[in-house]
């Protein structure tokens, strides 16, 4: 591939999530550049030059828990902003708004007719109780906000969940909005996560959960079986660094078909999907769809190919053709 004029410019808030990314740039020699979301600043009259060919938006829901919170909002701004100036986006403004908002992604999965944990939206947390009617407990309160499995709390009665909203017990996040949905106890001690890069799938990957704390999102991921929480980036991909089982898998057909449809209807290039089939009835729920990826560590053999490969050809592919079309609009 001939060699880019413009830099590709990779957004991003946690400064050592994507260093397998920028290691795979740096063997081709491809232009890039780390643009910092936790302190940035754009001009709404830019001067009419392009600095990047693309740019690659790497900003996690959960930078709130690690004091960037200003950035999640700014950040819609901003990819909105680059998007009407017509600056290609991977995963841009509509693919962020989906992955800010847990509620968002329950009702696009709704309007697709696809299967998912029962649920209701609250805005304060004396809903919790009234919102939790009907469900069969455990229930779980999981901020509409997340990221790794933050602030989410289970509770296995109606009485424990109306006591915990009455004591401010739980939080309802960065937007003051969370989900109050059924706990689906995971068939065979796994979730899956499929993963996809230019919307198409790339693989799937079971992930061995521990116990009966999985919370319909894999927060036991980041936490020993003696609760002590592991600094990883996204905890579903960094599992075998926390010496948790994780295996590669070939979902069915079907599931490949539905999580490209949601990618599609989400606006996601590169991301993921996680589902979980029930083990009291085999029920398959789809619970989370991810635009922040860092894939599966040691992907050669958990999967056998490193996806970085496959990403940074698609990135390459992509700003090759944004850059023509800037030379076309010249």
């Amino acid at each position: 591939m001939a060699a880019l004029k413009s830099p590709i410019g990779i957004y991003l808030e946690h400064p050592h999530w994507f260093e397998r990314l920028f290691a795979e740039l740096d063997r081709r020699g491809t232009p890039y550049e780390r643009i910092d979301a936790t302190q940035h600043h754009f001009d709404i009259q830019p001067n009419g030059n392009r600095k990047y060919s693309l740019i690659f938006n790497r900003m996690s829901p959960s930078a709130y828990t690690r004091g960037h919170g200003h950035g999640i909002y700014y950040t819609v701004s901003y990819l909105e902003h680059l998007e009407r100036l017509g600056t290609r986006v991977i995963n841009g403004a509509r693919a962020f708004r989906y992955e800010v908002s847990k509620a968002s992604q329950l009702s696009l999965l709704h309007s697709l007719a696809l299967p998912y944990p029962r649920a209701r939206v609250i805005n304060h947390a004396g809903e919790a109780h009234a919102a939790a009617s009907g469900f069969r407990f455990p229930v779980i309160v999981k901020p509409n906000v997340g990221g790794s499995g933050k602030g989410i709390a289970r509770f296995d009665t109606p009485e424990g969940l109306e006591q915990a909203a009455e004591n401010g017990q739980f939080s309802l996040g960065l937007d003051s909005t969370a989900l109050v949905q059924e706990f689906i106890p995971a068939r065979d001690g796994h979730i899956t996560r499929v993963e996809v890069v230019g919307g198409k799938y790339l693989y799937a990957i079971n992930v061995y959960i521990t116990g009966e704390t999985f919370d319909l999102c894999p927060a036991d991921i980041c936490k020993t079986t003696s609760g002590i929480e592991l600094n990883l980036a996204t905890c579903a991909v960094e599992a075998p660094k926390a010496g948790l089982r994780v295996e590669g898998y070939t979902p069915p057909a079907q599931v490949i078909q539905d999580v490209e449809r949601i990618m599609q209807a989400t606006g996601i290039d590169v991301g993921g999907i996680e589902y979980v089939i029930d083990a009291r009835d085999g029920q398959l729920y789809y619970y989370d769809i991810n635009a922040l990826s860092n894939f599966v560590a040691d992907g050669p053999r958990v999967i056998g190919f490193d996806p970085f490969i496959k990403l940074v050809d698609y990135l390459e592919q992509q700003a090759q053709e944004s850059l023509k079309k800037q030379e076309a609009a010249a």
